[in-house]
């Protein structure tokens, strides 16, 4: 049965009618086709929507103490501490909302809201940099970003509805925000992928993984931090069935190079209600959560970082000060740095720690069954002689918004049971979707059988198996479940991606045999 939410609507009902609400105010500017352009001047305004509203709650909860709200508003400017973020927008009438101070302006609106919002920020360490970001005043070639005209609308229609702490549950404008952000993803072509992993895909991540209270969770790469959200959302559904109301939150790291979107995160995790701590920077090349100059490490790790990045050198991996990449696995050559991310993860993970990695469905593959070495499957090799794969999950292709590929979870494990050494569970989830608009997705039922299923390591025919690494050792070190689990009927079934990644294999053999033969034929004379 649905949960019982504000004026006696379903939760579900709150959803869809915030949802609605958040999307209509992003068209409001210049509709949907464009919506997404205008995400870094949209999201920090319903954040700010929200910071007012909650600190009215704050100033009205004060007031029927003290007498009255400009009496509360007297005594929190004296102690800014009595609330969780000072807003230091006061109405001239102070029985009015705080955000009428917003609402009301008339011109120079973008001027002025920028003041505001670095008003704030000012006074909220936590906030700067991250409020205060976005020139709502700004230019470019002379002509305004977005006119007073739009940014009227848009402040208007934010205002429609109230976020405060009685009017919508912080879950529920939570996973409204989360909503807004996927739209964003929708029309966000290469990028999108940077910042938003698919809402189901962090799930069945997060339900492997199984945090237990208190437990420290670390994304190195971490977008929005929509996975480490997701982590502790599943967290909350496993206390709630044990009836458990009072448990310790996870303690929640993240670092994230692009600065709007480490902006974002922070944002994501504040709506949330949750406590996190995002840093800004390269992760690769300048990791922050550090404990004596190696990596700090952490019970559960989850990750989505940019499949195939080519910009990294063996003179990177060589001057690595931290220690993540040992002698036997090391590069994995200029085209793909997935298992560096890999390394970097197993470098981060304590004596107990396990992960999870979205990957290009080539990591699990690429190499294998070449005649000659490649240094991605030499590092491959690696992880699966030394024991710290768990296991693979092959998801559905058209489900990420920067790719039509479709991806596989890689599960490490730094303590796997006895029962299970020298094994590794394969999932062939390629079927588990439904045809969306404009991409496919994963539904409820079938995130609950994938999740449950790699839990229980049980085997169903054409689904999932359970692997030996001596039949991982014999097909080449290839770790991908479709090469394992077929699950058409008649002939083998394999994705385009994965065909392709060998056929590129099988090329580059040809060239270097030609060559030889060349050298060959060259020497005697022919």
């Amino acid at each position: 049965m649905a949960k019982k939410s504000n004026g006696g609507m379903t939760k579900e009902t709150a959803d869809k009618s915030l949802e609605q609400w958040l999307w209509d105010a992003a068209c409001s500017i210049r509709g949907a086709k464009d919506a997404p352009k205008y995400k870094d001047f949209i999201l920090p305004l319903v954040f700010a929507k929200r910071l007012c509203d909650v600190f009215d709650d704050e100033i009205n909860r004060i007031a029927s103490e003290v007498g009255g709200r400009a009496k509360a508003f007297k005594l929190v400017k004296r102690d800014p501490k009595l609330v969780r973020f000072y807003i230091p927008l006061e109405p001239a009438d102070p029985e009015d909302s705080v955000w009428s101070v917003v609402r009301r302006l008339t011109v120079k609106i973008g001027e002025a809201l920028t003041d505001h919002l670095r008003a704030i920020a000012k006074e909220n360490p936590k906030l700067q940099g991250i409020i205060d970001r976005v020139d709502f005043n700004a230019t470019t070639h002379g002509q305004r970003d977005i006119s007073d005209d739009r940014l009227s609308a848009l402040i208007e229609q934010i205002s429609l509805k109230r976020l405060g702490l009685k009017d919508v549950e912080a879950d529920i404008i939570g996973r409204s925000y989360e909503y807004l952000i996927r739209k964003f993803a929708e029309g966000g072509g290469q990028s999108a992928g940077e910042f938003y992993t698919p809402k189901e895909v962090g799930l069945i991540m997060a339900h492997i993984l199984d945090p237990e209270p208190g437990m420290e969770m670390y994304d190195p790469c971490c977008g929005s931090g929509g996975l480490l959200i997701k982590c502790e959302l599943a967290l909350q559904e496993k206390m709630d069935l044990r009836s458990k109301k009072s448990f310790a939150p996870l303690k929640m790291y993240g670092q994230e190079y692009t600065a709007n979107t480490w902006a974002m995160a922070n944002m994501n995790m504040i709506i949330h209600d949750l406590e996190g701590e995002i840093e800004i920077g390269d992760t690769f090349k300048a990791p922050k959560f550090l404990t004596k100059n190696k990596l700090r490490q952490f019970d559960r790790v989850v990750a989505n970082p940019m499949w195939n990045q080519d910009w990294f050198t063996e003179g990177d991996y060589d001057a690595d000060e931290y220690g993540r990449f040992p002698k036997g696995a090391g590069f994995p050559g200029k085209q793909s740095a997935d298992w560096g991310w890999v390394q970097h993860i197993f470098a981060s993970l304590n004596a107990g720690g396990r992960a999870a990695i979205v990957l290009d469905t080539g990591a699990a593959s690429r190499g294998s069954g070449s005649a000659n070495t490649t240094k991605e499957k030499d590092v491959r090799k690696w992880f699966v002689d030394n024991d710290l794969i768990e296991g693979v999950i092959y998801l559905p292709e058209n489900l990420f918004y920067n790719t039509s590929a479709p991806g596989v979870i890689l599960f490490l494990n730094n303590a796997k049971p006895a029962k299970r050494k020298n094994k590794l569970f394969l999932l062939n989830a390629s079927r588990e979707f439904e045809k969306g608009d404009p991409k496919n997705f994963i539904p409820d039922k079938a995130i609950s059988r994938i999740a449950e299923t790699f839990k229980d390591w049980r085997e169903k025919d054409k689904y999932s198996r359970i692997v030996s690494r001596d039949e991982i050792v014999k097909n080449d070190y290839n770790i991908s479940p479709s090469r394992y689990i077929h699950v058409a009927d008649g002939d083998e079934y394999r994705p385009i991606a994965e065909i392709a990644n060998d056929i590129k294999v099988i090329e580059a053999d040809i060239q270097k045999i030609n060559l030889t033969l060349q050298n060959i034929l060259d020497q005697l004379e022919i």
